[in-house]
């Protein structure tokens, strides 16, 4: 593996994924870095899974790279990725159904190297963290949806990554917990971790986001500031006046 960015960053450049032909992805680039929330929003069907995808590695882009503090790791497997300080969240939870939270969180913390002990505290320190220790005991299968979204990022972070990919975390969230989880992300980016956000709510994504990315049709619309992007004709016309949230 040869370098292709500069330490301590995510960095993706111009990615391109086609499915059968047809392209899901057209020269994408973004950067990851640490102490920052970057959010990722684009209507459905814009290629925002692809390319979380393919950031995870999970998929692979048909031309372009992705480089982890310094590092190619374009085609290096989703387990050696997270070994190296690279997490994720998922739609759909992937939470172990049988097992408790407690065991989720250290079953992830095994997964990524840590001994038996190491597993525990880092266990130990997220329930508290996260304000979950009162469900530790229960099983992933028996919770309600805002909670197993928590712990899901919960266990992303038991393997003390530099960057999380959070992918629609918030889906199904009342305006309550969106608030509680918007702390978390606050939270996680005061300690240091580089995070990509992508969500459906533009509400929290603007709220809670340093840049915030912008796909279209597996293109780059733009990147900005949130005030950038909330003042976008492009994008009001591309997105957010069809979502009806933008300025909600």
């Amino acid at each position: 593996m040869n370098n292709a960015s500069s330490p301590r960053s995510l960095k993706v450049t111009g990615v391109n994924r086609a499915f059968a032909g047809v392209k899901a992805l057209t020269d994408v680039s973004l950067e990851i870095i640490p102490g920052q929330v970057l959010g990722l929003i684009g209507p459905n069907g814009a290629g925002k899974s692809t390319l979380v995808n393919i950031i995870s590695g999970y998929d692979y882009p048909n031309t372009g790279s992705i480089a982890l503090n310094g590092i190619n790791v374009t085609t290096v497997k989703p387990h050696k990725r997270a070994r190296q300080g690279l997490a994720r969240t998922f739609q759909q939870g992937h939470l172990f159904s049988g097992l408790t939270v407690r065991d989720n969180l250290e079953a992830a913390a095994l997964g990524a190297g840590a001994s038996a002990h190491q597993a525990r505290d880092r266990a130990e320190n997220l329930l508290t963290e996260f304000h979950i220790h009162d469900i530790a005991d229960h099983a992933a299968h028996s919770l309600p949806h805002g909670l197993e979204r928590l712990v899901g990022v919960a266990r992303a972070l038991a393997l003390e990554p530099d960057f999380v990919l959070l992918d629609e975390p918030a889906a199904g969230l009342n305006e309550g917990e969106i608030g509680d989880f918007a702390d978390n992300i606050r939270h996680l980016r005061d300690r240091g971790l580089g995070i990509l956000l992508i969500d459906h709510n533009v509400k929290l994504i603007l709220s809670i986001c340093d840049r915030i990315h912008v796909l279209v049709e597996g293109k780059t619309l733009l990147e900005g500031t949130p005030e950038e992007v909330r003042s976008s004709d492009e994008l009001a016309e591309a997105y957010l006046g069809r979502s009806g949230s933008a300025h909600s």
